[in-house]
Formats: structure tokens, C-alpha cells, sequence
């Protein structure tokens, strides 16, 4: 209820519902229209409150600062979700390499993995006949 909100924050009423009208803030409502403020809405109010009394923050600025801090809440989000998606795939990467590698060893004979130094031919004579071509 409003009413013990205001008292909470030693605020007055038209205060919480001017910031509800500027969208500062958005609590749910009963049937009977009565306001009901969750927890989430009380940190926001506190927030709103200490950029208010606290660092002197009109509310045009109020507003901008919980805009950019909803979009950097969004944006953590999409890079936790990366994250986990790259995190999955490293490890289904990953599984899969294991198995090739197992398959592959098991398949493979000792001699089949000594490392084989590439090598240059060595052409140590070549001769050529009197039509230009070179002689067999």
C-alpha cells in the first residue's frame, strides 16, 4: 500500500506516485486498484531514492541512469547466455575430439605415429637429348 511505503521512506505519498507517473516506478495493482509494491519495486525505490537525496540526481537523470542500468542488466544476460553456449559447445568440441583421438589410436599401429620429417627430392642428374627432351 502506498500509504506504508511512504511511511517506510519518509516520503509522501504524491512523491511515490509521481515517480509511478514519470515510470519510475511500476507496482502491480489489486482488483481494487489498490497498489502493491514487491520487493523488486522497493530496491528501485531505494535506488531512485538514493540518486535523488544522496548525489542531488533530477529525475530526468533518475530515469536515464535506470535505463542504462536495465540495458546493461539485458546485456549481462545475453553475455551469460554466450557464454554458456560457447562453454557447451568447447565441451561437446571437445568430446568429440577425445573420440576421434581414441578411435584414431586404437586403429593406428605404433610405427603410424612417429612424426615424418617432410623431404625435399634431390634430383642428382638430369641429362637432356639434342630433340629437348629429357632422356628417360
Amino acid at each position: 500500500m502506498i500509504s506504508a511505503v511512504a511511511r517506510r521512506y519518509n516520503i509522501h505519498p504524491q512523491t511515490l506516485r509521481l515517480y509511478e507517473r514519470e515510470g519510475l516506478l511500476k507496482p502491480s495493482r489489486t482488483e481494487g486498484n489498490t497498489r502493491l509494491y514487491s520487493d523488486a519495486d522497493l530496491a528501485q525505490l531505494e535506488t531512485i531514492l538514493a540518486l535523488t537525496r544522496d548525489l542531488g540526481v533530477n529525475l530526468a537523470g533518475v530515469e536515464i541512469i535506470l535505463n542504462m542500468r536495465a540495458k546493461m542488466d539485458r546485456m549481462q544476460e545475453e553475455v551469460n547466455e554466450f557464454m554458456a553456449y560457447v562453454k557447451q559447445e568447447l565441451a561437446r568440441g571437445l568430446g568429440d575430439w577425445e573420440q576421434r583421438l581414441g578411435t584414431s589410436l586404437v586403429r593406428s599401429s605404433p610405427t603410424d605415429l612417429v612424426r615424418a620429417e617432410p623431404t625435399t627430392p634431390v634430383v642428382t642428374e638430369v641429362s637432356v637429348e639434342s630433340d629437348g627432351e629429357p632422356s628417360p
